[in-house]
């Protein structure tokens, strides 16, 4: 099994040098940078430039604020100068985000995106060949580059794999259609999910397009409570509580707690976030509700509760590095047990 860390959101450019070589040095396969107060890009590069061996991939670059043929130049350029390292994780976001944060037009984002990943690998086989590869779709149309535009011909350049994130059954189908892989959302990974609803869905889209899912990578984008001991992963525990309540607090991520048995819980949650009445957190998200819903264990058993939950599942899971650096050998030990099966 691969396993990959991410990035806080609110953590300093400045700092995610330091800490992309800390994720080398504990044995992490690779490192996922997110697009919310900072330019992902960016930060993949500082993280590229930091390291030697592990993969950097956008977890994910929000697709419909920005060109394609903008992004296709990033990360074509991303790859080249890391040998290889860079992958490319696109996703949508809500329509109140793109047309109130980002300023952009709103569209159907899940026939948008199978568009947007047409222009981007017509744009790389373009690079690759020195040829234009031509797309035309209802949204967009990459049909003109001018050899003054064209990076390529570039045959030494590692084609980027392209990874979506996503929920919904429309993302998933497309993500089956046109991506080489799907980083799933934390609050969607348990084992019911994956099963019933995300592998049916990816293979009704491959089924669509006539491919196969055999080189298709799933990364389980999986939460953990964990800690040395058992007061540590008691501590920790009450810091996820707050963030639990928040996270699961959205409307879109209810069907999560359902399938766990709290079919009322995102509405109290959502009570709860809106009246900012956190004297009440103990009484709504118990430990009862966190054991079922989050992973919890001491380091010396995490990897045996990963694999039960995601062997036969998905090839890759998501492992936070740990706050404490000084308790990054004991996630090192964990990923070396989880890379030996």
């Amino acid at each position: 099994m691969k396993v990959y860390t991410g990035t806080d959101p609110a953590l300093n450019p400045m700092a995610v040098a330091d800490f992309a070589r800390r994720a080398e040095a504990a044995g992490y396969d690779g490192l996922h940078v997110s697009e919310t107060v900072h330019d992902p890009f960016l930060l993949a590069l500082l993280a590229l430039q930091a390291t030697e061996q592990i993969v950097v991939r956008t977890s994910v670059a929000l697709a419909f604020v920005r060109s394609p043929l903008l992004t296709a130049y990033t990360a074509w350029d991303l790859s080249k100068m890391s040998g290889g390292r860079f992958h490319l994780g696109l996703g949508s976001q809500i329509r109140q985000n793109i047309e109130e944060r980002y300023a952009m037009p709103w569209t159907a984002p899940a026939a948008a995106m199978r568009e947007y990943v047409g222009v981007v690998r017509a744009a790389f086989e373009t690079f690759r060949t020195g040829e234009l590869v031509a797309y035309e779709g209802d949204r967009y149309r990459f049909t003109r580059i001018q050899p003054y535009f064209n990076p390529g011909p570039d045959t030494e350049t590692s084609v980027p794999p392209i990874y979506l994130g996503g929920v919904g059954q429309r993302m998933l189908r497309v993500a089956g259609e046109c991506a080489d892989g799907l980083v799933t959302h934390p609050t969607n990974s348990d084992p019911r999910y994956l099963v019933d609803e995300c592998l049916p869905a990816l293979a009704e889209g491959a089924a669509t397009a006539g491919r196969s899912l055999d080189d298709f990578d799933i990364v389980a984008g999986l939460q953990v409570i964990t800690g040395a001991t058992d007061a540590d992963v008691a501590e920790e525990r009450e810091r996820r509580r707050r963030l639990f309540a928040f996270l699961y607090s959205t409307p879109a991520y209810r069907g999560a707690l359902e399938r766990h048995g709290f079919p009322d819980l995102q509405g109290r949650l959502a009570d709860l976030v809106r009246r900012d009445d956190w004297d009440r957190l103990r009484d709504i998200v118990t430990d009862d509700v966190l054991t079922a819903v989050v992973p919890t264990a001491r380091y010396d058993a995490l990897a045996d509760v990963v694999r039960e939950r995601l062997d036969g599942v998905a090839p890759s899971v998501t492992l936070a590095l740990p706050d404490n650096p000084d308790q990054d050998r004991r996630m090192a030990d964990v990923i070396a047990e989880l890379h030996a099966g």
